[in-house]
C-alpha cells in the first residue's frame, strides 16, 4: 500500500509526535547500578504524561540503554517505540527481533560519545539499500539520520527509506544568534524531502527555546525525538509538566 503524503497546508493542521528518549535515564540507573531509576516505569510514565512515543539507541558497550531494555520496552510500550542506531549485525538482529514500529540508521561508531552527523547516501548507498530492504521486509519502517543537505535526499528515497530524520545540532547551536538564518538549510532539505515522497522527522539538541520554531517553520515536520534537553527540563519541572511542556510546544501557537 503506498504512503500517503500531504502537502505544507495540509501539515498546518497537523501536530508532530513526540517520541521521547530514554537513554539519558538508564545513564543515571548505570551510574549506581541497581534499577533506580527503572526505565521501563519511566517510559510507560512518559507515555502516560502524553508522548506519542519513545525512542532509544542502543550501543554495542550497553552504556546507557542495554539489549534486554530493549526487549522488556517492546513488550510493554503501546505508543511508536522508535529504535536508533548503526546497523552492526548484532543491531540488526536486535530490531529483527522486537519489530518496533521504527528503526532510524545513524551513522555513528561504537566510540562516540552521541550522534555527530547524518549518513553520506552515495558512499554508502548499497549497504544502506540492503540494511533498509531487511528491515522493511520485517515490517518496520525505516528512517535515515541526515544532516540538512538536500544533495543527500535523492540516495535516501532510492535507497528505499520511509523517512528521513534531520540532524538538528547546527540549528540549535546558530538558533539564538540568528533562527531564519538557522532553519533555512533544514526547510530546503524538507521541501526536496516531501518532493521525493519520503516523511520528516528531526532531532538533537531541540529543547524549550528552539523547539516551536522548528515546528512552525520546518514543512512536513512528523516526529521530534527528544532525550538530554526533556530529562534536563524534568529535573526542574517534574517529568509530567515537561513532557506537557514540548507537547505544547508542537501545537501550531502556544502563548510563549
Amino acid at each position: 500500500m503506498e504512503p500517503t503524503y500531504l502537502c505544507t497546508a495540509d501539515l498546518a493542521y497537523m501536530n508532530p509526535k513526540l517520541s521521547v528518549n530514554v537513554n539519558k535515564i538508564a545513564t543515571l540507573r548505570n551510574a549506581r547500578g541497581g534499577n533506580n531509576p527503572d526505565v521501563i516505569n519511566v517510559a510507560l510514565d512518559c507515555e502516560l504524561f502524553g508522548a506519542d512515543g519513545i525512542t532509544v539507541h542502543p550501543r554495542p558497550d550497553e552504556r546507557h540503554i542495554r539489549y534486554d531494555d530493549v526487549r522488556k520496552l517492546s513488550e510493554v510500550v503501546t505508543t511508536e517505540f522508535n529504535i536508533e542506531g548503526y546497523p552492526s549485525e548484532s543491531f540488526l538482529k536486535l530490531v529483527e527481533e522486537v519489530k518496533p514500529a521504527q528503526v532510524t540508521l545513524v551513522p555513528d561508531p561504537p566510540d562516540v560519545l552521541t550522534s555527530n552527523k547524518g549518513w553520506d547516501t552515495k558512499a554508502n548507498f548499497s549497504m544502506l539499500q540492503d540494511v533498509v530492504a531487511r528491515l522493511k521486509s520485517g515490517g518496520m519502517r525505516v528512517s535515515l539520520f541526515l544532516n540538512p543537505d538536500s544533495n543527500m535526499v535523492e540516495n535516501a528515497a532510492l535507497c528505499g527509506a520511509d523517512r528521513i530524520e534531520l540532524y538538528t545540532e547546527h540549528y540549535a547551536v546558530l538558533f539564538p544568534k540568528d533562527p531564519e538564518k538557522a532553519i533555512k538549510p533544514y526547510v530546503k532539505t524538507a521541501e526536496t524531502a516531501m518532493q521525493a515522497g519520503l516523511g520528516i522527522n528531526a532531532g538533537h539538541d531541540l529543547d524549550l527555546h528552539n523547539l516551536h520554531y522548528l515546528r512552525t517553520h520546518l514543512p512536513g515536520l512528523l516526529e521530534v525525538s527528544i532525550g538530554h534537553a526533556l530529562v534536563c527540563d524534568a529535573l526542574y519541572y517534574g517529568l509530567r509538566d515537561t513532557v506537557g511542556m514540548y507537547k505544547n510546544n508542537l501545537l501550531p501557537n502556544i502563548a510563549l
